[in-house]
């Protein structure tokens, strides 16, 4: 209702009927979370956000807070087999488009807690947060990483996870909702014109865009980072050695790989994130 009335209404009365003025900023995002709408002078915002680093630590434990650890041991590992791909929706999968009741249009939503104890997945997550976490603005995830093969995909996601007991809607107790999430081919780390093969056992660094979002973990949830090879069926397969053209390889090609993210000091695995800093942003009301 308020989209309708106080930002579509007025924009086609301006541009349709010379009914003004408009006085609507850059941007007017949705803050999920808070569940309120704010406005914005640019979008990404340049103002009121600062940029801040959710770190991978040991543990499966995410700070704020830089990994002090050192040596090349410091990394999670796990084997990720194309022949056994992560799903992504629950199984069974029911027909997408056309069944009744089919889970298509929501999937996105879909609580994370089906992969999350999986070997091939790898998650990290805050403690309890004392306060708000309101992001604004661009998402972007860096991953150091090395694979056994010669190609692989690293698909991250943001998650927001519910506290154990939500009252009065128990179901949402521990839900996994994804806040962000994309996949990048590693091939394509350098140019996505010229793809390029990996060194097998040589880290380097990923950049995933996550894109942007604009959001608040509330007090109490806690913020989790989820790591894994394959998203499948909504990405294809990667045969995880090089060819040319993964729409034509070869059944031999497909093999398992063992990926490694790293979380020291000199290869500080992270996602980086907007922080809105306290009354940076107009709250429509």
């Amino acid at each position: 209702r308020y989209y309708r009335e106080k930002i579509q209404a007025p924009w086609f009365a301006f541009h349709l009927k010379d009914k003004g003025p408009l006085k609507q900023p850059e941007a007017i995002t949705f803050e999920a979370g808070a569940n309120v709408w704010r406005r914005w002078d640019a979008w990404p915002p340049k103002r009121g956000v600062s940029e801040r680093n959710l770190y991978f630590h040991v543990g499966e434990q995410l700070s704020f807070d830089a990994p002090a650890e050192t040596g090349d041991q410091a990394f999670d590992s796990y084997v990720s087999d194309p022949a056994h791909p992560v799903p992504y929706r629950p199984r069974p999968i029911e027909p997408t488009y056309y069944a009744r009741g089919s889970g298509w249009p929501v999937w996105l939503l879909e609580d994370q807690r089906f992969v999350h104890e999986r070997p091939d997945v790898l998650s990290w997550e805050t403690e309890p947060l004392e306060r708000d976490v309101a992001i604004a603005g661009q998402i972007t995830a860096h991953l150091f990483a090395s694979t056994s093969g010669t190609d692989s995909d690293w698909i991250v996601k943001l998650i927001d996870v519910y506290p154990d007991s939500i009252a009065p809607n128990q179901k949402m107790g521990g839900y996994q909702l994804m806040v962000a999430n994309d996949v990048l081919r590693g091939r394509y780390r350098k140019s996505f014109e010229i793809p390029e093969a990996a060194v097998p056992n040589q880290p380097v660094e990923y950049l995933v865009d996550l894109h942007t979002q604009d959001y608040r973990f509330l007090k109490g949830h806690r913020i989790m980072v989820q790591v894994q090879s394959s998203w499948f069926p909504i990405i294809d397969r990667n045969p995880q050695s090089f060819v040319a053209n993964i729409f034509e390889a070869p059944a031999d090609a497909y093999r398992a790989a063992t990926q490694r993210v790293f979380r020291s000091a000199s290869m500080p695995s992270r996602v980086t994130v907007s922080v809105v800093t306290p009354d940076s942003s107009s709250v429509s009301p």
